[in-house]
This record gives structure tokens, C-alpha cells and sequence, in this order.
């Protein structure tokens, strides 16, 4: 069994604990011949793959009552990871969702932390500078780099923290926003864990 993420530039694969990444364009689905378990944000690979018979979309397994009808798929597995917690997924942009007993709690978007940093030079020439990781966010910044850093991630921090739940940190940027945060949990195979989760359960949950 193998289980795959589609994205809109890139496939991600688990094969037996092995995890590869291929590029949209260079992926061939006809060299796996083996039953392929996948979600997609990707409506033209949808479309592509719907002719091959061993790729099972996950989409249709989903409950989707528990949640809500345009939240993202990846977002879904990642929560259905876990029983009891917070999910943060650390990508273009930060999604922060919270379960509770196994039930979607509800959540929120964020831009991510490059995606911020290219929005604020949009803004203005003086701003385009990047983020200070190593800044202290319980300080007042005293140059432009700490000023956006902590202008940007400290209500975020704050917010997620007030939460008092369990944290679960996924996506490119996990391992970043994990300093900020003292016992979370960096699951960047946290989407694979709630697919085979679901396959586990064997009906839609």
C-alpha cells in the first residue's frame, strides 16, 4: 500500500516508512502498480488519475459533517491524526485547527511566515527585510527586522498558547515555529499518520 499527498507542485509519497518527493510534472502515476491511497488539492491530477483503477481517493471516506465542506484536505488528515490537541500546519500558509475527543473543534489561517515577510515588503520598500527567528517576542523590537518578527508571531504564539491544548507541529516551517513553543511536538508525517488512520477505521469518519 502506498499512500500519497498531490499539491500543486509537487507528489508526495510513503511507501513502506520510505518518503519521496517528486515534482507534479515529472510524476508518472503508471510506474506505481501497487493500490495507491491519495487526497489532492490538485483538480487537474484528479482528473488525470480518475483512468487508473489502483488510486482511491481518500476524499470519499471522509465524514464531512465533523468538519466543513471547503477545508482543505490536508488539513483534515492532519487532524484526523489525533484525538485531542492542536494541529499547526506550517506552510504558505499557518493553519491552526483544534481537536477535542476525536471532534473538529474549529480553527484558523494565518499567512505563513514567508508569505508574511513577502506581503510586508509589498507594503513598502523599507519593510522588505527578513524575519529575526532569534528575536525575543516578550521584548519591544528596536530595529525594523525585530519589529515584524514580533508584530507578526507573537499574537499568533499567543493565541495558539491560550489554547491549552496539546501541540502537534507540521509542514516546512514546523521545526522553526517549534522554538517558540515549549513542549510541542514536530509530526511532519502528521497528514500520512491521519490517512492511515482513516484507512484503519475502514469507513467513513
Amino acid at each position: 500500500m502506498i499512500l500519497c499527498d498531490v499539491g500543486n507542485t509537487s507528489v508526495d509519497l510513503l511507501e513502506q516508512g520510505k518518503r519521496t518527493k517528486i515534482k507534479v510534472e515529472e510524476f508518472d502515476p503508471f510506474i506505481l502498480l501497487n493500490d495507491v491511497y491519495y487526497i489532492s488539492v490538485n483538480a487537474a491530477f484528479d482528473e488525470h488519475i480518475s483512468e487508473y483503477p489502483n488510486w482511491h481517493n481518500l476524499r470519499d471516506r471522509i465524514a464531512w459533517e465533523k468538519y466543513y465542506t471547503t477545508m482543505g484536505i490536508d488539513r483534515i488528515m492532519a487532524c484526523e491524526a489525533i484525538e485531542e490537541g492542536i494541529v499547526v500546519d506550517a506552510g504558505s500558509a499557518i493553519t491552526v485547527d483544534v481537536m477535542s475527543g476525536g471532534a473538529y473543534q474549529g480553527g484558523f489561517i494565518s499567512l505563513g511566515l514567508r508569505t508574511a515577510q513577502e506581503a510586508y515588503g509589498r507594503l513598502s520598500p523599507a519593510l522588505n527585510v527578513s524575519f529575526n527567528f532569534e528575536v525575543d517576542l516578550a521584548k519591544m523590537a528596536k530595529n525594523t527586522p525585530d519589529a515584524l518578527t514580533v508584530g507578526f508571531l507573537a499574537p499568533l504564539i499567543e493565541k495558539i498558547e491560550r489554547l491549552g491544548k496539546p501541540l502537534y507541529l507540521t509542514g516546512g516551517d514546523a521545526r522553526l515555529l517549534s522554538r517558540y513553543f515549549k513542549d510541542a511536538i514536530v509530526a511532519e508525517d502528521l497528514i500520512f499518520q491521519g490517512m492511515e488512520k482513516l484507512l484503519q477505521k475502514g469507513s467513513k469518519c
